[in-house]
């Protein structure tokens, strides 16, 4: 053994003794403040022996710790992620009461309440401090990650320079902040609230922030989509009604994005913007990546593996991690009810009921979700992968309830911050060299609800323009968070949407759905698209109730005259043809809403009526069709205008545009979720070297629900197997690194955009 191995060796003796000596002191210290928590004799021990003793309860519970507990957590991958999360702590009380058992003479005792708390308050210490001790050797985690990353190659495939990699060709981390808009972005990092995004931006030679413009729906569905795989063609909205199927399409639901994923692959050609050597982290959709964890698409897939929890096993698979997150998770229900109760008590406007289920949805959303995925991407840069893409829903979810503007949406994004900090310094001790880009999918816009303005829903306008019932409580439209849906899959309980799907409305009734300030009419025993004609003969009110209604800014409609038109008040009418920006009822929308109300009108599946809120561009208010006071689906103010922040050593996003303009029309700016995938794939293929089909058959193939999706495409000096095992590395939001579970990285349930 050369003299490296000797002092590495040493190294490694040194971490694990250090921290076998703070468990055995904080044992002590527990069994002195606790007194239901002993580690001596009825009788009484000498300092010596009750020293002895703590050392061999610390050391028999950091054993069972490594070796007991991820088999556990293994054994627990079919219970829901809320409910596992709950028996964090019970689990790891169970191995201290265990690991006391093991004392001799019997001179541990713990009664299980103490248990629990003891076991927390260890493995905190524990993790504190192999976390700084790593962090200090900064010679031998470099050697770690080196050779860990060498062994996870040659398993694998993964590309990589003789150095461990970071002489090859650099690597792309593309983060996604859901809902973060453009300005919202500016404004906290010029005000400290997030100060690693001030930092990139403040160095020269570090980034460049520049915003983007959505298509009409402004939401994760149809902006992932888009940028993941290509296309988001037919997406009209984050829910709609199929006539030729009597379902309601929910983009945050599996079985839904299952088949957006297969459209969009049929039309592209192509597997996604994660076919070579890619992970796909937290998305709705796979990107046609083989390294999944917490992708919703996925979920829907049956097979061996495929409807486990095992994206939730690599990080979960680590006590410390478990518990840290157990604790976080409980600390934000409690921010959450002590937020929503001030806000209450202040009489604060506006403002939505936050009870029942929800600080446990936020909580899922702001910490779970955000652990797992960090975990996740920071193994997938140990690992030395080429693309990795990942989203952050925290802010998306608070923002919904508390105002994208508010105190409670701020502290998550310094939270969100720290997040990304974590990743940027991790950058620079990987095995390879990475890119970090930052984007969003969309903005949020404040104002009052719809109902809340109104006292009457969308729902309740439409039945009363068609000369329907009206029940005498407006009922409140379900929320489109897909956090909250998310947490639905992982209780097993229905999406919204699910139960349109399975009970839908009379055959005479209107489905009339909503995403954001965007609402979707759709009348089922008319059969394609109703037109303008038949809905006057049918229901002379409605269109003009809607039209001219002080909630409502425009409607679509398809005219057999004259074509489309939109709708607005006063009798304003224009041909969809003859829309121009900063004109007639789309005159407040700003530029580009020509076009989206264009684009929307050629989908086969647009709703028959498509109605979107007012705007004012004043205030920036909308008014959403949901219980949410920062919405986002339609047109008006910040929703529509996410934000690209990305390396200056990358080409400039607005010459890819122009060197490949989309449809081969020249535009202003990133217009179009479309567009961003091109820009993010010429980056790819600047890193990386160009990729072409192996095959284009393969594409068809990948598109079925019961097998993987093949790899497709291939990098130069790059060679990729088709059906290759998915495998997730269990990782650290810390730099200790463990030998990766086999099979660990399959789809799971849970993910949210």
């Amino acid at each position: 053994m050369n003299d490296g191995r000797w002092r590495t060796a040493g190294g490694t003796l040194v971490r694990v003794a250090s921290v076998w000596a703070v468990s055995t002191l904080t044992m002590l210290a527990l069994a002195g403040i606790l007194p239901d928590f002993q580690l001596q004799s009825d009788d009484g021990d000498t300092v010596t022996r009750t020293a002895f003793t703590a050392a061999w309860g610390a050391g028999a519970f950091g054993l069972l710790s490594a070796l007991v507990w991820p088999v556990l957590v293994r054994a627990l991958l079919i219970v829901p992620a809320l409910v596992l999360g709950a028996l964090v702590f019970f689990l790891n009380g169970s191995l201290l009461l265990i690991a006391l058992r093991l004392i001799p003479d019997g001179r541990g005792d713990a009664n299980p309440e103490t248990a629990v708390v003891v076991a927390a308050v260890m493995s905190a210490v524990a993790s504190a401090v192999s976390t700084a001790l790593a962090v200090r050797d900064d010679d031998a985690y470099r050697r770690r990650l080196s050779r860990l990353a060498d062994r996870r190659r040659r398993r694998g495939g993964t590309p990589g320079g003789p150095d461990g990699g970071r002489g090859g060709a650099p690597g792309i981390v593309f983060v996604q902040l859901d809902g973060v808009g453009h300005d919202v972005l500016a404004e906290a990092a010029a005000d400290g609230i997030m100060p690693t995004v001030a930092g990139l931006l403040a160095d020269e030679a570090g980034h460049r922030l520049t915003p983007w413009t959505t298509d009409w729906s402004s939401q994760t569905g149809a902006s992932q989509l888009g940028i993941l795989h290509g296309s988001n063609y037919d997406v009209p909205a984050f829910r709609w009604y199929e006539k030729e199927t009597g379902t309601v399409m929910v983009s945050s639901r599996p079985a839904s994005a299952l088949e957006l994923q297969r459209r969009a692959i049929a039309r592209t050609h192509d597997g996604g913007l994660l076919t070579v050597d890619g992970a796909s982290r937290g998305n709705l959709f796979s990107g046609g990546a083989d390294q999944l964890a917490l992708v919703l698409s996925m979920a829907a897939r049956r097979g061996k593996g495929r409807r486990s929890r095992a994206g939730y096993f690599a990080y979960f698979s680590d006590p410390a991690n478990a518990v840290r997150t157990a604790l976080s998770f409980v600390a934000e229900v409690v921010r959450e009810i002590g937020q929503s109760t001030r806000a209450r008590l202040r009489k604060e406007s506006p403002r939505v009921k936050r009870g029942g289920l929800y600080p446990f949805i936020r909580a899922f959303a702001t910490v779970v979700e955000r652990d797992v995925v960090v975990a996740a991407v920071i193994g997938d840069m140990f690992a030395g992968r080429t693309a990795v893409y990942a989203d952050l829903v925290a802010y998306d979810e608070v923002a919904h309830h508390s105002g994208p503007h508010s105190k409670d949406a701020e502290k998550v994004l310094t939270r969100l911050d720290r997040s990304l900090g974590l990743i940027m310094k991790i950058a620079e001790h990987t095995p390879r060299d990475y890119r970090v880009v930052l984007l969003s999918d969309h903005g949020q816009s404040p104002g009052e609800t719809f109902a809340g303005r109104y006292g009457l829903t969308l729902k309740d306008l439409v039945r009363a323009g068609c000369g329907l019932p009206v029940p005498r409580r407006a009922q409140r439209t379900r929320s489109a968070s897909e956090a909250r849906d998310a947490v639905r899959i992982a209780l097993h309980r229905p999406v919204d949407g699910e139960q349109e799907a399975e009970h839908p409305a009379r055959p005479s009734d209107p489905v009339v759905l909503a995403s954001g300030n965007l609402g979707l009419l759709s009348f089922p025993d008319i059969d394609g698209r109703a037109s303008r004609e038949q809905l006057d003969r049918r229901h002379p009110a409605l269109l003009g109730t809607l039209a001219a209604h002080p909630g409502i800014g425009f409607l679509l409609v398809r005219s057999q005259k004259h074509g489309s038109v939109v709708l607005g008040r006063d009798g304003a009418e224009v041909p969809v043809a003859e829309l121009r920006d900063g004109e007639g009822p789309i005159a407040a929308y700003g530029a580009g809403a020509a076009e989206a109300v264009r684009r929307t009108d050629t989908f086969p599946h647009v709703a028959d009526v498509m109605v979107n809120s007012m705007y004012d561009p004043e205030s920036g208010r909308v008014h959403a069709f949901e219980e949410q006071i920062g919405s986002h689906g339609g047109l008006g103010g910040q929703q529509s205008r996410p934000f690209l922040l990305w390396p200056r050593t990358l080409a400039d996003p607005l010459d890819a545009v122009a060197a490949d303009p989309p449809g081969g029309k020249a535009v202003a700016g990133l217009v179009g979720a479309e567009t961003v995938h091109r820009v993010l794939a010429r980056w790819l293929r600047e890193l990386s070297g160009p990729q072409v089909p192996l095959r284009q058959e393969g594409f068809a193939g990948a598109a079925r629900a019961d097998e993987p999706f093949p790899e497709v495409l291939v990098t130069e000096g790059v060679s990729v197997k088709e059906g290759a095992p998915a495998v997730n590395e269990p990782v650290l939001d810390r730099p200790v690194l463990e030998e990766p579970a086999p099979d660990a990285g399959d789809a799971v349930p849970g993910a949210r955009g």
